[in-house]
């Protein structure tokens, strides 16, 4: 039996104590290099998560924003909406002064005065036994201006039932008079305010209709758009407002209507 020479054994222990060091050192660089894009990876996916929590806040708070931009929108068409109820009627008072006076002065001194106060002009309106009545007082003395500025005081007096009863008996007895596009809108307005839309919706129209041409005729398709809304009528409702829009360009009225639609659009996310 032959025994190995002490030389070779001791090169064959180095030669397999290097091979296994070798591939210890190799392991644990591989584990090392696992470890690492390990790491990145977990530093990239943290990055990640923190961009989506960003953007899911940053949504949020467009949202909200958006959210208080409509709660302003329906505030300012409200307040702008009674700016512009006081507006008309004090321009509509003035109006009826005017062509009073063109109508050759029929009326005195005192009855041009249209009383500026909802007190003073209740104390010159008729009672409401008077008005529930099918022909108001100032209709049946048949004076058209006096009629008309009662019903006009009846209305600034807040009583809304009164004057759309008396505007009634005005266009009745004043078919043709130059007020009488005038009596139709503050009776379209008098059912509006009380939200009695379908009668508001008539007398409206009874201005676009028949009086194409008159002053109230931009505010009247205006409002027939509001009443068709008031009535749930959406598709009317909108198709009337972009009529506003197209058909009296750069008015208050076109103003309202796109305002109008554009909370529209709102209300349901379009």
């Amino acid at each position: 039996m032959i025994r190995p020479q002490p030389l070779a054994l001791a090169l064959a222990c180095a030669l397999v104590a290097l091979t296994a060091t070798g591939v210890q050192a190799q392991s644990r660089a591989s584990l090392a290099d696992r470890v690492a894009a390990l790491e990145a990876r977990e530093q990239t996916q943290g990055q990640q998560n923190v961009d989506l929590l960003n953007r899911i806040a940053q949504i949020e708070a467009d949202v909200k924003d958006l959210r208080s931009q409509v709660e302003q929108m329906r505030n300012d068409e409200q307040q702008a909406g009674e700016r512009a109820k006081a507006q008309y009627i004090d321009l509509d008072s003035r109006l009826g002064r005017l062509e009073g006076a063109a109508q050759g002065g029929a009326a005195s001194p005192q009855t041009q005065q249209v009383p500026a106060r909802p007190d003073a002009a209740a104390a010159s309106s008729p009672s409401p036994q008077a008005a529930s009545a099918p022909t108001a007082p100032a209709a049946a003395a048949g004076n058209a201006d006096e009629a008309y500025r009662a019903a006009l005081d009846t209305f600034r007096a807040e009583r809304y039932a009164d004057s759309a009863r008396q505007f009634e008996a005005f266009v009745q007895q004043y078919p043709d008079n130059d007020l009488t596009p005038n009596a139709y809108y503050w009776m379209g307005e008098s059912y509006y305010v009380t939200q009695n839309y379908q009668y508001a919706l008539k007398a409206f129209r009874s201005v676009v209709e028949r009086f194409p041409s008159s002053n109230k005729a931009a505010g009247a398709l205006l409002k027939v758009g509001y009443c068709q809304y008031g009535l749930r009528q959406r598709g009317q409702a909108e198709a009337t407002l972009r009529q506003v829009m197209d058909k009296y360009p750069n008015t208050d009225e076109a103003t309202r209507a796109q305002n109008r639609l554009r909370a529209m659009s709102m209300e349901t996310g379009g």
